[in-house]
């Protein structure tokens, strides 16, 4: 049996004795290791680290955080007030949105930065908050990830002001007498240092055209290697590369730039599991596949039906006897959806591929690994009408926390009339 990551298979057994499954699991050693790893982030002038909230939202994670000082960025108004209620000091928190917050008066009166993601957020913004500072976030032109929807970069991604419309920036800037003091940027750039060069050199072109900008936010897009051969961005390497691009910058221009970056994925993915249990096996005849099916699915775990990834998926037999024979099976999920497929082909989200796990009986738990982000805030909630999953964090005592309960059928409920 593979050793699993962070939990061990009697504690397992004891969460999901006490909790029930499907039930989220998060390590806070873990969580500890990967923010003080982003925070060492090499810099030249400075440094802030946002944690993108989308990547997981759940208040125990935020306030953790929190208290490390980390900072964060905002996909929505409902998320600055999940951090305000959460006692994160609007300071930190900076909108970035898709959407043009219908309470945004009321959020930059309490602090929040804000950061323009088109000419329209950023008219309205000068038009209700003239004379101040702002942000904004360019297109670049290019983009990066490993499948269209994951790219939020180029000709085909809305997100962020086309690099073409510098001028009219320039213009709307000048009409409202806004300060543009920040630059923001993401394309996900992965683990491939060479790629950080490459990047960092075309923000900063961008950056002289705004002499007053003190702040390049390159956003996140630090890869974490969740399958073997996947490689995970050394931030120490990508760091040093990227600071040696801002003090060249500081050499020609006397302007030193602080360095914010955006890590979701990078510090969180590593420290979650999703403990499921087996619910049934079936097969498709000699030339078709064995099944394992579960009690988890696109309900908890969207990832593999949205974007053809894989996670790693490991057995702990319910008895602690661990067979000696295996089999190889596709593990599906209880949605009610030819798509609710546990291991997709890599990369194609229609695919079906098989894993070997030591044989596996009803009743046996599987351990989903490597699903802090973007699973519990990013899932398929109450579809078939299953509830919530519950979370729990391991302290760093040992000690296994619930942070979240499950949801009941009455709360699911409630809001109908």
């Amino acid at each position: 049996m593979q050793a699993l990551k962070f939990l061990t298979p009697d504690l397992v057994r004891q969460i999901a004795a006490a909790y029930g499954t499907p039930v989220y699991v998060y390590s806070e050693a873990v969580l500890r290791k990967s923010a003080q790893t982003a925070l060492a982030f090499p810099n030249a002038y400075g440094l802030t680290v946002r944690y993108a909230i989308k990547a997981n939202s759940t208040g125990a994670i935020l306030s953790l955080f929190n208290s490390m000082g980390i900072h964060f960025d905002a996909s929505s108004s409902y998320e600055v007030h999940r951090l305000l209620l959460n006692g994160v000091h609007p300071s930190r928190i900076q909108l970035t949105a898709q959407e043009l917050a219908p309470d945004l008066k009321e959020l930059v009166e309490r602090g929040i930065f804000f950061n323009a993601c088109s000419l329209h957020q950023l008219e309205t913004y000068g038009k209700g908050f003239p004379v101040r500072n702002v942000s904004i976030r360019i297109n670049p032109g290019i983009g990066s990830g490993h499948s269209n929807r994951t790219n939020v970069g180029g000709p085909s991604s809305s997100f962020g002001i086309w690099i073409e419309h510098l001028e009219e920036i320039k213009a709307l800037a000048a009409k409202y007498d806004l300060t543009i003091n920040k630059l923001h940027s993401h394309i996900g750039s992965g683990s491939d240092p060479a790629v950080w060069e490459k990047v960092t050199k075309m923000n900063l072109d961008v950056v002289r055209e705004f002499p007053e900008v003190h702040t390049l936010n390159m956003g996140g897009g630090f890869k974490i290697g969740r399958m073997p051969g996947e490689a995970t961005t050394d931030l120490q390497v990508v760091g040093v590369r990227v600071k040696r691009f801002f003090t060249n910058f500081y050499n020609e221009t006397g302007r030193k730039i602080k360095l914010e970056i955006e890590p979701g994925s990078f510090l969180v993915a590593a420290n979650g599991a999703l403990i499921c249990s087996i619910d049934d096996k079936v097969d498709t005849g000699k030339e078709g596949y064995r099944f394992i099916k579960t009690d988890t699915g696109m309900s908890e775990i969207l990832r593999p039906t949205l974007y053809g990834v894989q996670h790693p998926i490991k057995l702990v037999p319910k008895n602690g006897d661990i067979p000696g024979m295996q089999e190889t099976v596709v593990v599906v999920g209880h949605s009610c959806e030819s798509g609710d497929i546990l291991t997709p082909t890599p990369g194609d989200a229609e695919g079906v591929d098989t894993i070997t796990l030591p044989r596996p009986v009803i009743g046996d738990y599987l351990v989903i690994e490597d699903t802090g982000a973007y699973c519990a805030s990013m899932c398929a909630v109450n579809y078939n009408s299953f509830p919530q999953a519950p979370e729990v964090l391991i302290r760093e005592n040992g000690e296994a926390t619930l942070i979240r309960k499950r949801q009941t059928l009455e709360q699911m409920v409630e809001n109908e009339l």
